[in-house]
Parts: structure tokens; C-alpha cells; sequence
């Protein structure tokens, strides 16, 4: 216990840690473009100061400085004078040929910045309107990578503590299945012995049977959870004929009240297949669909060869049905329409039959009050 609060903490340290030093680059990238921006301002100042210069009466003097000054701005900047263009500079051919554009650049420039006030004499005044330069531009976008930076990183640590999260759970109900298992394995050692003591008493066969039937079913369900958390050893079989044995076996057992039907193809159909898994992927979807009917309805099962590489399995009930935007929820673990259960059935058989089985499951049609098909999909396996 101590080590796995030792753990978290460090874990909270780490990203606490992380998350300071990306805010802290933040903080500087934001201090670095305000520098830049009034750097550019005093660029456009010398440049106001150079271009008065030029346009200045006294023809004899020296004008290298300022057109150096000039020729190096690289700012896009508008000159006016009584809010009428008489000058431009680093403005692109296209724009000044439209004046609806010029007149939508001169407005956005003076969006981006105050202007350079120039005064020519007395009586006249120019203005300078700038914008950023492609470096400032850069940089401004710069803060909004960065911050899809840090959410994708605490996407990462999320995925990455929830992962861990659900690895350890895994863990845990791994360890208390095959415990299950070991604990189911006692009593049913047991039972066995018990039925051989019924039949050389010469007890009722049909009785004998129907036990059997039980005893069996114990051991397939001892089977299951020992398979829990180890990878499940496929085998090529008959999914018509393990199919019809699950049906049976659960058909006897529920209510009188129920209307089941099976239909399958005559011929042998061979998927691969581990047979305790199977059988439960069919319990889950029957005991469900009978609960959907509270006990009393119609159930069919069906299955029907779909191309020639594939094997559909759908199980249809007169229940209440579905609402269609919770057929991708109904298999997350933990969803539950039941008062009582844990959202386990379901996301179990979908991980049996999608990873285990490289199948695919899904709900394919419900209506509301008339009934839910749910559907299965294996490949077949040809030339058996």
C-alpha cells in the first residue's frame, strides 16, 4: 500500500512538474512577442523619422541613412494624410490594385496598431499605419501550439493513469475469477461423486440426466473463469452444432413463457472456436434478451451464412428495445438498463467475441417497445 501511494505521488509530482515548465515557456513566449512588437514600433518610429527626412525641402542633405532605414523595413505600412493613401510600402501588387482591398488592409492596420503620427508642417499631418512583420505573425501563433501542446500532453497522462487504472483492475478481477474457479472446483469434485452414488442406486435416469446436464454446466462455467486473463486456445468446430447445444441447454431452463425458435443451416458451418467462451457469448445475449422481455416474449436464434466467407449469428427479442444512440454504449463496462447487475455481460461478450474470436458484434436494428436483434460475425473456415 505504501508503494503505490509513493507511486501516485510521484506520479502527481511529475506532471505538476511538467505542466509548471510548459507554463513557464508560455509565460516567456508571451514576454518574447511583446519585446518584438515594440521593437517593431521603434522600427516604424526611425522609419517616420527617415521618410520626413526624405520628403524634407533641403535637397543638399545627406539622405544615405534614411533610405538605408527604408529600403530594410520589411513592415507593411500605409501613409496618409486627411485619411487618403498617399504611400505604401511592403504592400503585395494584387492588393494595390484593388482599391476595396487596400481599403480593407488600411482598416485591419489600423486594428493591429496605433499609428506613427508624422507632421510635415504646420499645417499637414501623415499617418503610419503598420502591421506585423511574418516573424511577429509566427510568433503569435506560437502560444496557440503550445497550449495544444499541453492538452495533448494531458491527454497522454490521462489515457496513460487511466490505462494503468484499468490494467490494475483487470488484474484484480483476473485474480478473483480463477479464484472462483478454484473455489467452484471443491463442491463440483464432489457433486461428481454424489452422481456416480445415484446411479448404482438405480436412481431415476431422466433425473441422473438432468444433474448431469448441471454438473456439466458447472464445469464449463469453472472453465470460463479460469480462462479469465490467459489467452483462450481456439479450435476449429461446428458453430452450428455448439451453437444448437448452448441453445438447448438454456431453452430447458427459462421461463415456459418464452417463444424460442432456432434456425441454422443443415450443413456443418467450421469457425474457430473455444467452446466454453462460445457458449457463454450465447448465454449473455439469450439471458439478456429475455430480461429485455421481462420473462415473457419471443426469442430467435438464427444463423445464416453471409457470402462465402463469412457466418451470421443474430439473436432477435420482442423486448423494449433500444434507443439508437446507446447501440455503441450498451457494451462499455459498467452500462446497465437493470436495477440490478454491473454492466459486465455484454462488454464481455464483445471482448470475446472481438478479440478472442476476431468477430464482430453489434446491435443491428431495435425499435422502441418492439424488439432488439442483436448480431455476431465470424469467418468461416473452408476446406475442413
Amino acid at each position: 500500500m505504501q508503494f503505490t501511494e509513493k507511486r501516485n505521488i510521484s506520479r502527481w509530482i511529475i506532471i505538476i512538474a511538467s505542466f509548471f515548465i510548459v507554463s513557464l515557456i508560455l509565460w516567456n513566449t508571451y514576454a518574447f512577442f511583446q519585446i518584438f512588437k515594440n521593437e517593431e514600433r521603434t522600427k516604424m518610429q526611425h522609419w517616420a523619422v527617415a521618410q520626413k527626412k526624405i520628403n524634407s525641402e533641403d535637397l543638399n542633405a545627406d539622405l544615405e541613412l534614411p533610405l538605408r532605414i527604408i529600403q530594410t523595413a520589411n513592415i507593411p505600412i500605409i501613409q496618409t494624410e486627411n485619411d487618403s493613401i498617399i504611400n505604401t510600402v511592403n504592400i503585395e501588387e494584387d492588393i494595390l490594385k484593388n482599391k476595396v482591398k487596400l481599403a480593407s488592409l488600411l482598416v485591419d492596420l489600423k486594428n493591429q496598431n496605433d499609428p506613427i503620427v508624422m507632421k510635415i508642417s504646420t499645417d499637414k499631418t501623415h499617418y503610419l499605419y503598420y502591421g506585423d512583420s511574418s516573424l511577429l505573425k509566427k510568433l503569435k501563433y506560437y502560444p496557440i501550439a503550445l497550449l495544444l501542446i499541453i492538452f495533448l500532453f494531458g491527454a497522454v497522462v490521462y489515457n496513460f493513469y487511466r490505462s494503468t487504472k484499468m490494467a490494475t483492475q483487470n488484474k484484480l478481477w483476473a485474480g478473483m475469477a480463477k479464484e472462483t474457479a478454484h473455489q467452484i472446483g471443491t463442491p463440483l469434485s464432489s457433486l461428481i461423486g454424489w452422481l456416480e452414488i445415484m446411479k448404482a442406486d438405480n436412481v431415476d435416469e431422466t433425473t441422473i440426466t438432468e444433474i448431469e446436464k448441471d454438473i456439466n454446466r458447472l464445469q464449463t462455467i469453472t472453465e470460463r473463469f479460469s480462462k479469465i486473463g490467459s489467452e483462450p486456445i481456439l479450435e476449429v468446430k461446428d458453430i452450428v452444432n455448439e451453437t444448437h447445444k448452448s441453445f438447448d441447454y438454456l431453452k430447458s431452463r427459462f421461463s415456459h413463457q418464452v417463444s424460442f425458435s432456432f434456425n441454422a443451416p443443415e450443413k456443418p458451418i467450421y469457425v474457430s472456436l473455444n467452446p466454453a467462451l462460445h457458449s457463454w457469448t450465447i448465454e449473455n445475449l439469450m439471458k439478456n434478451a429475455i430480461d429485455a422481455m421481462k420473462g415473457k416474449g419471443k426469442l430467435a436464434l438464427e444463423l445464416e451464412i453471409d457470402g462465402h466467407h463469412h457466418i451470421r449469428l443474430s439473436i432477435t427479442d420482442s423486448g423494449k428495445g433500444i434507443p439508437k444512440k446507446q447501440f455503441r454504449k450498451v457494451f462499455e463496462p459498467g452500462f446497465t438498463t437493470k436495477k440490478r447487475g454491473w454492466g459486465l455481460g455484454l462488454s464481455l461478450t464483445k471482448r470475446i467475441v472481438e478479440e478472442y474470436h476476431k468477430g464482430k458484434i453489434k446491435v443491428a436494428h431495435s425499435e422502441i417497445g418492439k424488439g432488439t436483434t442483436m448480431q455476431i460475425t465470424y469467418r468461416i473456415i473452408e476446406n475442413v
